[in-house]
């Protein structure tokens, strides 16, 4: 490829995704457009359920939204509301005859508003059950026992659009896949990043490590920086250790990324007695949305390497500033986020 149609190829994949992050970059910094309402039931005693409904605020106007737990089901007392952090939630009781097996939790307007809702359930022997609701399958009937495919097929969704809603990730990803190319060196540096962030999402979801949520997002946000940083075109000198070695770089941000993915699914939970199953499927998820992605850029690169156009000098420039700009504001946003969560 020649410089020129390089520097073509490079603008025009930095800035599709830098418009795409601009979208959301007034969105609070919670990192990823990642934020689906959440429907929690916990049966408290049999038939006797607490119900808690959560919306992000920027959803609440539009979203339509309304949970129906079984027409079988009556509510107690009045529901209550409250803010927490960037989220609506509600609050109340509802008693169901008979228990809440075999009972239908559904939510209205799902497919009209294209927001999918995670549904957590808790039983009062002692089971805990997670489910997706979509525009295609927007009720959930409460079985005897959740299969293993359920739970796999649950969480593998949930990690797909988590890196594909991730702007952030997706961001980085594309980053590398400028800086190193195609071929084994793209192979390796994306496998680095993919055990990177394997590693801590595994951590940080069983419990080992510990460390608040939107550090790691002024972090991430950072090494997007990082990366911008290590495009940018420079004066003839002698490569970087990043760029002789860019799989380190990968595998050592893949490592803070992680602690990201793990920051989401712990807003899901996990099913007891699959975690390892719920997070195996999780991570494939993960892992099956970031190929779609690297298989874009490269289908769209190969199609731009085909076209003959001549392309201005400072064109080269564009990927890497456009890149740190938008990761700056990000990393100053999440960290402003992060100092007023301390008062």
């Amino acid at each position: 490829m020649n410089r020129a149609c390089r520097s073509l190829v490079q603008w025009a994949l930095a800035a599709v995704f830098v418009w795409c992050g601009s979208l959301v970059a007034a969105v609070p910094a919670s990192g990823h457009a990642f934020a689906p309402a959440l429907l929690e039931v916990h049966e408290t005693t049999p038939g006797h359920a607490l119900v808690r409904w959560k919306q992000p605020t920027v959803r609440v106007a539009s979203s339509g939204l309304m949970p129906i737990i079984s027409e079988s089901c009556r509510t107690r007392g009045e529901p209550k509301t409250s803010l927490e952090d960037i989220s609506v939630v509600g609050h109340w009781e509802i008693d169901c005859a008979g228990g809440l097996v075999g009972q239908t939790i559904r939510v209205e307007g799902v497919a009209a508003s294209q927001a999918n809702v995670l549904l957590r359930l808790v039983l009062t022997d002692g089971r805990s059950m997670r489910h997706v609701l979509t525009a295609d399958q927007p009720s959930f009937i409460v079985p005897e026992r959740e299969g293993a495919l359920d739970v796999m097929v649950g969480y593998g969704r949930l990690g797909v659009e988590h890196i594909l809603t991730g702007f952030d990730h997706l961001l980085f990803v594309l980053g590398l896949v400028l800086l190193v190319g195609g071929g084994r060196r793209l192979l390796g540096t994306v496998t680095a990043f993919t055990l990177g962030h394997s590693v801590t999402l595994a951590l940080a979801v069983l419990g080992f490590v510990h460390i608040p949520q939107q550090p790691i997002e002024a972090g991430i946000a950072c090494s997007i920086y990082v990366l911008a940083v290590e495009l940018a075109p420079h004066q003839a000198r002698q490569p970087t250790l990043l760029e002789r070695a860019p799989w380190l770089m990968a595998g050592l941000f893949g490592l803070l990324h992680g602690l990201g993915f793990a920051g989401a699914l712990a807003q899901v939970g996990l099913p007891q007695g699959e975690i390892p199953l719920a997070l195996f499927s999780f991570n494939v998820g993960i892992e099956a949305g970031q190929l779609v992605f690297v298989g874009v850029v490269l289908a769209v690169w190969a199609g731009l390497r085909a076209l003959p156009v001549r392309w201005p000098s400072l064109a080269a420039y564009v990927p890497a500033y456009a890149m740190g700009t938008l990761a700056a504001f990000w990393f100053f946003q999440r960290l402003a986020a992060s100092l007023t969560g301390l008062r």
